[in-house]
């Protein structure tokens, strides 16, 4: 659903290189403001990497992406400003040691201290109190965390809570600053599938509430606009028909390269994220 504040995510020919090789390439998007976009692959097929790419947290090195108005690579800033991320290993990890309150005020002072104007900075700080409030009340909403279900409310420490808990405690720290775009990684990492329809109805009232959402899963839902970054598909394919045919002895060369080719893609993935921690 066309919302206020979504965008369009589009891309052509999106690529990018790190240290060791292509973390993604040619990855092609069309998706129109308010669409539920998924990154479909394996694990270390550079999901995580296109997902901070197409976020403007990561340079890309071929191609073009755009995110409403904004152009990837020159308006990096500028698409940052409008997206936000969660659940992302390494970017947005929760402090176990933090009751959820403490996530939620935190958040919504940064985003009061960096985001807005001097004029709500003067206001009255009952006012600017109220104001926060209501910002993490929505989002809490929106991300269907509900305080009361949780084993001491607000006062949870984030190492007591659920997976999926935390999954939604992440998505519900990143709306407080209103995004246009969101961004999550690992949707279904170590969920049932019970979990992975929750998470997947989740993101999807999200962005029917006008906000473009882009998720990393394994295996993206059927309404999705889907965006796979495993383009070793069809030469699995080839590989396995093959393997009928040869003798035990001529299978073992390919199965050794499949081996070595997904370990030069994890090593490419740790390298561009690695890249994108210094920038």
């Amino acid at each position: 659903m066309d919302g206020p504040n979504a965008v369009t995510v589009g891309a052509e020919g999106f690529g990018l290189r790190g240290p060791r090789g292509w973390a993604f390439r040619g990855v092609d998007i069309d998706a129109e403001p308010g669409a539920l976009v998924a990154v479909e692959g394996p694990s270390g097929s550079g999901r995580t990497c296109l997902l901070l790419a197409l976020t403007g947290r990561m340079r890309p090195t071929e191609g073009t992406a755009s995110v409403g108005p904004f152009r990837l690579p020159k308006q990096l800033s500028a698409v940052r400003r409008v997206s936000a991320l969660a659940h992302v290993p390494g970017v947005t990890d929760l402090d176990p040691a933090l009751t959820v309150e403490e996530h939620l005020r935190e958040r919504a002072l940064l985003q009061r201290r960096f985001d807005g104007s001097l004029r709500a900075l003067l206001r009255p700080r009952a006012e600017r109190a109220a104001a926060s409030r209501l910002r993490i009340d929505t989002a809490l909403a929106a991300a269907g965390l509900d305080r009361e279900s949780l084993p001491k409310g607000t006062r949870t420490a984030v190492r007591d809570l659920e997976r999926i808990e935390a999954l939604r405690l992440s998505v519900a720290l990143a709306l407080i600053g209103r995004p246009r775009l969101l961004g999550v990684d690992d949707t279904d990492l170590k969920l049932s599938d019970a979990e992975r329809a929750e998470v997947w109805d989740l993101l999807r009232s999200v962005a029917e509430s006008g906000t473009t959402v882009v998720a990393v899963c394994s295996e993206a839902p059927k309404d999705a606009v889907v965006v796979s970054t495993a383009p070793a598909e069809k030469a699995e394919s080839t590989a396995k028909a093959a393997k009928a045919e040869n003798t035990a002895t001529a299978e073992k060369a390919p199965q050794d390269e499949t081996v070595k080719n997904e370990n030069k893609n994890k090593k490419e993935t740790a390298d561009a994220l690695a890249e994108a921690g210094r920038a």
